[in-house]
């Protein structure tokens, strides 16, 4: 930064460099025009003065040229072209005035002009002027004192007044001038440097404005950008509901385009009878509440998603605006529902486990007692026409305790590999003699399908079921139709329902368009003794089954439906590598033997009914309700025990702990574990049953395995 001497300096010389080329060339045009003076004036030698002036011309011009056209001339030398076109002219102006009167001649005014041409019109400083001044008149006054021969001593004075008052009044102009020059240009220099403070305050404020700018720029793209990409689904409400802005991914869970969304009124979304919740909700919101909440809203095709909305007012300048987050929760809805139906299912299915549990029993007495009355009675006919009624009764009571364990999933299930589209072509063809001709069967059945692992035949009375109520609910004909394929199960495949684990499964579909089940029924379907047949005509155990098989077999049943429409149900059954073998049951045959057993039951019927049978057919028995009473017992007495037969599912003490406990008494100990469950046929670590009997059971079944665990007892025992 420089000062402002220096400033009026360097600009003082600027326009001394300017001007100077341009008086010198005014210079020399005026020297050649003056020719037409001296053709008046001194028409004798204006040919001698034409060669002094062009001469002088020439160089002022060339003097001329040098100082606009040499790059980088310095001020000294310009000072000296000054100087020296001073002098060429001045010199002119004297050869003039020595030719023509001398001291008399009126030329002398030229060296006047060349005065007011030089300081008149180029900025140079009072010492300058002073100089040129002097030079001016020495080259004046010099020759004229040494050539001319003064004769008129007051023309001569009064010229050299006249010169000499010039170059005062010229160097007076000088200075006025240099004064006026040097303060426009001091108010020049500081109106460059307020300028130069304003440029810095306007670049410092134009910084200022642009990183504002471009935080506020990036400020709202980042909230822009959180706001269109956010995961849930933002929408703005004014105070009346109406929707001002929405995000993408609101717009991508409604269905709907933004264009569509903004403008319309928030309440159009909801759910009929949810109109009225959202009204309430909208002015709790306003009235500064934060509210979270769950509720359904409309998509554009009709169905509907769940949604667990954020909401808060939000006051912006004079207005109050409604911020709502919506997340879908639908699929975290069905998840629930599931898991909520699974737990309720097992809950039932505990309940009606034990049910079957007592009521297994129950029909082992009545079947058991059947049994030794039939062996009593002997011929009579009629007691024992009677008795086959009480048998078959007890029979059917056990088939539905079966259900009832298969939907508790306590039932034994014989695993074997097979083709599921086997098992639907088996069962079509037994159901098509039977299914009304006005229903038409199509089979949409894939190829290859990977074989599972579990019963046929209780899939295939799964598959049954279902095509037996797709029948009923189709009383005037219709179309069932049975899909099969394999899948792999992943997140976001469509169809799987997300509570579904991820691997492969043989999907198997039946779908008939019937009247449909209603949606608050649908949650239902799958309990036990719920129906929606008439009296008489269902017992409400044939869908609590099915969910039991498919349980049972790691699988996953979902339904869909809508009035008028039909209904799908669908089942997804794992695939497993794993082939699984179970023991069947024996031959039932009958023995005698004398040896002692040992009984335990805490059921008294059951209790009984087991002791009298043995002992009609020569066992000595040990009977007791009591575990700890039966250790004892075998205790004092195992030497002599031979069979120890025992339920699993007792009070105080169960039974596999109990045949631990004796087992460490005697190890060679025989034992055969009786129960309503099924599953307590799987042997332990530590003690491994000779047998597992499920009830209900006869006596002659019961014999013969007696009479065997002991032979064998004998053969390797030698005892």
């Amino acid at each position: 930064m420089i000062s402002q001497k220096e400033f009026i300096q360097r600009e003082l010389i600027a326009l001394f460099r300017t001007y100077l080329p341009i008086l010198l060339f005014a210079g020399a045009v005026v020297d050649m025009s003056l020719i037409i003076l001296d053709y008046f004036v001194v028409p004798e030698k204006v040919g001698l003065f034409a060669v002094f002036r062009v001469t002088a011309a020439i160089i002022t011009l060339f003097l001329a040229s040098f100082a606009k056209f040499k790059k980088n001339i310095s001020y000294r030398s310009s000072l000296f072209v000054l100087l020296l076109a001073t002098v060429v002219t001045a010199t002119m102006i004297e050869l003039m005035v020595l030719q023509f009167g001398g001291h008399r001649s009126p030329y002398y005014a030229g060296f006047m002009i060349l005065m007011i041409f030089v300081f008149g019109f180029l900025p140079i400083s009072i010492n300058i002027t002073l100089l040129i001044n002097c030079t001016i008149y020495l080259i004046y006054i010099l020759p004229t004192l040494i050539v001319d021969n003064i004769t008129d001593s007051r023309i001569f004075l009064s010229n050299n007044i006249f010169l000499i008052a010039a170059a005062f009044g010229s160097l007076a102009w000088r200075y006025i001038n240099q004064n006026l020059i040097i303060k426009k240009l001091s108010l020049q220099y500081d109106l460059e440097e307020q300028k130069k403070h304003l440029e810095v305050y306007s670049l410092q404020l134009k910084s200022m404005v642009e990183d504002r700018t471009k935080e506020l720029s990036k400020s709202n793209q980042w909230h822009q950008a959180l706001f269109d990409n956010a995961t849930d689904g933002i929408m703005v409400l004014d105070q009346n509901g109406i929707i001002m802005n929405a995000n993408e991914r609101a717009s991508e869970m409604h269905g709907f385009s933004k264009e569509a969304l903004v403008g319309s009124h928030s309440g159009l979304l909801e759910v009929d009878e949810r109109r009225g919740e959202a009204a309430e909700r909208l002015q709790r919101i306003l009235k500064g509440e934060s509210l979270v909440y769950e509720t359904e809203h409309f998509k554009k095709d009709g169905t509907r998603i769940f949604l667990e909305v954020s909401s808060k007012a939000i006051p912006i300048h004079d207005e109050v605006f409604i911020q709502s987050f919506q997340r879908d929760i639908t699929e975290k809805k069905k998840i629930q529902e599931h898991l909520f139906q699974a737990q309720k299912m097992d809950s039932i299915g505990m309940l009606a486990g034990g049910i079957a549990h007592d009521f297994n029993n129950v029909l082992t007495a009545i079947l058991g007692y059947t049994d030794l009355i039939r062996r009593d009675v002997g011929a009579n006919e009629k007691v024992l026409s009677r008795l086959s009624v009480i048998e078959n009764a007890s029979r059917k009571a056990g088939t539905m305790v079966s259900q009832l364990l298969g939907f508790s999933r306590k039932s034994e299930i014989e695993r074997v590999p097979f083709d599921v589209n086997d098992v639907v072509r088996d069962t079509v063809k037994l159901l098509e003699r039977v299914i009304d001709k006005r229903i038409v069967i199509r089979l949409a059945l894939g190829e290859r399908l990977p074989p599972i692992v579990g019963d046929m035949n209780q899939v295939e009375q799964v598959l049954m079921n279902f095509m037996v109520n797709a029948r009923d609910a189709m009383p005037y004909g219709g179309i069932i139709t049975v899909t099969s394929s394999a899948i792999d199960a992943r997140p976001g495949v469509d169809g799987v329902p997300p509570y579904v684990p991820a691997g492969n499964y043989v999907m198997l579909s039946i779908a008939d368009t019937g009247v449909g089940i209603p949606e608050e029924i649908q949650r239902k379907i799958f309990e036990p003794f719920f129906t929606t047949k008439e009296r008489g005509k269902g017992t409400g155990l044939g869908l609590a089954m099915v969910y039991g098989v498919v349980t049972e077999h790691k699988g996953f049943v979902t339904v869909k439906s809508k009035i008028n429409q039909g209904t799908t149900f669908t089942v997804y059954l794992p695939v497993s590598a794993k082939v699984t073998s179970m023991p069947r049951k024996q031959a039932v045959l009958s023995a005698r033997g004398s040896e002692m057993v040992l009984l335990v039951d805490d059921d008294e019927s059951v209790l009984n009914f087991i002791k009298e049978a043995l002992e009609k057919n020569g066992y000595k028995v040990i009977a007791t309700t009591n575990p700890m009473s039966a250790i004892d017992a075998f205790t004092k007495m195992h030497r002599e025990i031979s069979l120890v037969i025992t339920d699993v599912v007792m009070p105080l003490l169960d039974g596999r702990e109990m045949m631990k406990r004796i087992a460490e008494i005697d190890p060679q100990t025989r034992f055969m574990t009786v129960s309503g469950y099924s599953r307590y046929s799987e042997k332990s670590d530590d003690v491994k049953p000779d047998y597992f009997l499920q009830k209900p059971f006869e006596a002659g079944e019961l014999l013969a395995l007696v009479r065997k665990i002991i032979d064998n007892k004998k053969a390797l025992h030698g005892r």
